[in-house]
């Protein structure tokens, strides 16, 4: 049986394969061989296989049989699709765990990640900002209690993830994003469902178009 402690040799190749199209030493549209990215892991062929059709499940790679995997580039127009879901969907998340009220467990856990990217912020940290973005976005879709709106929308948020870190130094520094965050949640303390869903799809409409904006004006829609 696996734990925390020791993941299976699957997971280690899915974490570290992740990573690295995350943090772009695996390179857009370039391919790796499955013996080749075993050997950099530190595990057999087999898992490297695993990990990779569950990576093209989630929309990062093309499994190419006897020739591994594939890293697939994401498009102005795959960053628009994607930003149009979470527009429509993440408010509905926002309203309907503002209707169900928040645990003491999720309230904590999401103040957490918002004061992260505070204090990442006062710091120039963009790296843990992101991640703690990133984090409150998850818990954000999980407090909806909808298991069919998390699984649609948990896909997409690692595509979304993946184009704010390359385009984390070129943005404008992210104040009113962060603002953002603390008064979505004083919204869903206070059970303010209306209140939610427009604070949300503003959100999610600014940021979807100024990431559109910078993959286009920097030529980085081969990401």
């Amino acid at each position: 049986m696996t734990n925390e402690k020791h993941p299976s040799a699957g997971a280690k190749a899915y974490d570290a394969i992740k990573a690295m199209i995350l943090d772009g030493r695996l390179k857009p549209s370039a391919s790796y061989l499955e013996a080749e990215l075993a050997e950099w892991i530190g595990v057999s062929r087999t898992p490297v296989r695993e990990a990779g059709l569950r990576l093209e499940r989630e929309g990062l790679v093309k499994v190419r049989p006897r020739r591994g995997v594939q890293i697939l580039p994401i498009s102005v127009e795959d960053m628009t699709e994607i930003y149009q879901l979470l527009t429509a969907l993440e408010p509905l998340a926002a309203e309907l765990a503002a209707q169900r009220g928040l645990s003491a467990a999720q309230a904590k856990a999401m103040d957490k990640a918002t004061t992260r990217m505070e204090r990442a912020l006062e710091k120039d940290n963009l790296v843990a900002w992101a991640q703690g973005d990133d984090e409150f976005h998850a818990l954000l879709v999980e407090a909806s209690g909808n298991k069919r709106l998390i699984e649609a929308t948990a896909r997409y948020r690692t595509q979304v993830h993946r184009a704010r870190m390359a385009t984390l130094s070129l943005r404008p520094r992210p104040e009113q994003s962060t603002v953002d965050h603390r008064v979505l949640l004083d919204c869903l303390l206070k059970g303010d469902a209306e209140g939610a869903r427009a604070i949300h799809v503003a959100h999610r409409q600014a940021a979807g178009q100024m990431l559109g904006e910078l993959l286009a004006r920097h030529r980085l829609d081969n990401l």
